[in-house]
Formats: C-alpha cells, sequence, structure tokens
C-alpha cells in the first residue's frame, strides 16, 4: 500500500483536515476523489480506510494521472482519466453505481497547474497561452482569443471574471489581435494593465480576466452544476458529499444546490400538504455551516485565502 506519510511538496492540499472529517469516513467505505489533482486529499483518505475500504479518483488532466502512479500500488485505489461530471459512466462501468459512501470534489486549480508556465494558467510566469485542464483536448485560449466576437470575449470576462472593465479589456484584445496573435501569458496580461483605467491595491489587473477565460474554456461552471447533480445519484443513504469551491461563482452554484435539495418539496402556499411529505422530497442534509480557512492555514498557504468547503449528507 502507499505509504501515507509521503508528501508532495509541489502542492498544498486546502482544508485538508476539515474535509477529511467532514467525509466522516467509514474504514470499509468506498468514496470518490472527484478531483485527485496531485493526491493529497487521496492519501488522507486511504490513511482512514482498511483493507476492505474503496478510494477512485478521476481527473481531467493528465499530469494528474502521471502522478496517481503514487498509489499504484495500492490494491484499494483506482484513477480514472476523466471529468468528474462523468462519473455515472465510470462508477457504473466499474459496479459501484450508487454505492459510494462519501464523494469529494477540490473545484480549484493546482498548484504545479499554476506554477507550470507551459500550462498557460498564470499570469505571473510568461507561457503558450494554453489554460486547458487537458491539453490534449478542445480549444486553447490563444486559439478562442483568436477567433472570437468582440461581444463574446467582453461577456465571458465580465459574467466569469465578476470584471467591471470586460468590454475595455475585449476592445484591447482586439485591438492588439489585429496587428498580432495573442499567443503567450504575458502578453494577454500586458493588454489587460493596458486597458484597465484603475489597479486595484493588492490585486493584478489581470486576475479576473485570466480566471474567466480559462473557467470558459474548461466550461466550468457546467462542469460543477453536472457534478453536483451526478453526486447525489451515486451516493448511498448517510453518504457525505463535500465540496471546496475557490471562487464566489462556483461557491453560488455549491451553496444553492445544497440548499435546495435540503429544503424538501416546493409547493404553492396555502397547497394542502403535511411537513411529512414536504420532508419526504429532501435529498440532502446540511452538516454544519460553510468553512473557511483558518488564519495559520491562510499564512502558510495564501493559495487557501479563497476557500470555501460545504459538507451534506444524503438522506
Amino acid at each position: 500500500m502507499v505509504n501515507v506519510s509521503n508528501t508532495n511538496p509541489a502542492h498544498e492540499s486546502v482544508l485538508l483536515n476539515e474535509s477529511i472529517q467532514g467525509l466522516s469516513i467509514k474504514p470499509d467505505g468506498i468514496y470518490l476523489d472527484a478531483t485527485f489533482g496531485r493526491g493529497g486529499h487521496s492519501r488522507h483518505v486511504l490513511s482512514a480506510l482498511s483493507s476492505e475500504g474503496r478510494l477512485i479518483a478521476l481527473d481531467r488532466d493528465p499530469s494528474a494521472i502521471e502522478a496517481a502512479k503514487q498509489f499504484a500500488d495500492d490494491p484499494r485505489f483506482s484513477i480514472h482519466h476523466c471529468q468528474f461530471s462523468q462519473m455515472n459512466d465510470v462508477l457504473e462501468s466499474i459496479g459501484v453505481s450508487g454505492q459510494l459512501d462519501g464523494i469529494l470534489m477540490d473545484l480549484g486549480v493546482s498548484s504545479p497547474q499554476l506554477d507550470e508556465s507551459e500550462r498557460g494558467f498564470s499570469f505571473l510566469r510568461d507561457g503558450p497561452l494554453d489554460m486547458r485542464m487537458d491539453p490534449s483536448k478542445g480549444m486553447s485560449a490563444a486559439d478562442w482569443l483568436a477567433k472570437a466576437e468582440l461581444e463574446e470575449i467582453a461577456k465571458v470576462i465580465k459574467e466569469y471574471g465578476e470584471e467591471k472593465f470586460g468590454r475595455r479589456i475585449a476592445h484591447g484584445i482586439l485591438d492588439i489581435r489585429d496587428s498580432q496573435p495573442i499567443t503567450t501569458t504575458k502578453q494577454l496580461a500586458d493588454v489587460v494593465i493596458a486597458s484597465v483605467p484603475k489597479i486595484e491595491q493588492h490585486k493584478h489587473p489581470a486576475t479576473r480576466t485570466f480566471q474567466a477565460i480559462r473557467i470558459f474554456i474548461n466550461g466550468e461552471l457546467n462542469e460543477v452544476e453536472q457534478g453536483l447533480e451526478s453526486a447525489l445519484t451515486q451516493l448511498k443513504p448517510d453518504g457525505r458529499l463535500a465540496v471546496i469551491s475557490f471562487h464566489s461563482l462556483e461557491d453560488r452554484i455549491v451553496k444553492r444546490f445544497m440548499r435546495e435539495q435540503s429544503r424538501g418539496l416546493k409547493v404553492p402556499h396555502g397547497l394542502p400538504l403535511t411537513d411529512e411529505q414536504i420532508d419526504a422530497h429532501k435529498a440532502l442534509r446540511l452538516i454544519g455551516k460553510a468553512i473557511k480557512p483558518s488564519k495559520a492555514e491562510i499564512e502558510h498557504n495564501p493559495r487557501s485565502r479563497s476557500s470555501v468547503l460545504r459538507v451534506a449528507e444524503k438522506i
């Protein structure tokens, strides 16, 4: 079995202890790490499982699949190269559909993805403007920016980045690409800096634009919505769902989903239904309040600052 004391210095798992506690792991249970990353959460799940337990992991990033080789000798562990919205197909194919005791979803970008310049996620390191979670599929950010219309670019930046200067930035992108293609992260960051009239203190002006384009390129919000619906199907009664979000758009989806699934049947005022009839349609029970990282964790790992953990239990 894997040495669970081993650590990966290149990546700090956010809200690690809190998310593992939220799963309330049963030693002989079946668990899903829907976003393997570099295996930080998976390692701790495995450390809580007996020889009868099982952990299934998913990730769309080929480098994460490579990193999972650290667990290759552990018979309790398996990993599948796919998006977590495809969990239904994977779990059905291996005969555990609807049998999960817990699901963990960490919606953040891993530190290696940010730190490796060739992935194109970060404006702090110059590299190819890619931004795909799976570089073998889909359109890169550079390819999209070369073809997209002004209105589409502005909408993506404003809606997914919550950037009030989205239209100015979109105009800047079109002005530059008329003379030269925007193919590197530095080029895009420079366009944003030149387009934004007011720069916030302690925040790089390209932060929201890079977030927005990354979310769009990878279809991240649709992925979250589909993943949550699938998770509800795959958990068995008393199974736990723990979700870590990193920005308001994701967290809003998670919060709304858990809240609606915990409220039961929606009925018009005055309709003669009993509380028992309404409660019978509740699918989830909220476990505690939203959890944010401690001051100590933020000081140790500044990238955890915006993270939020929400936990619910299937009824």
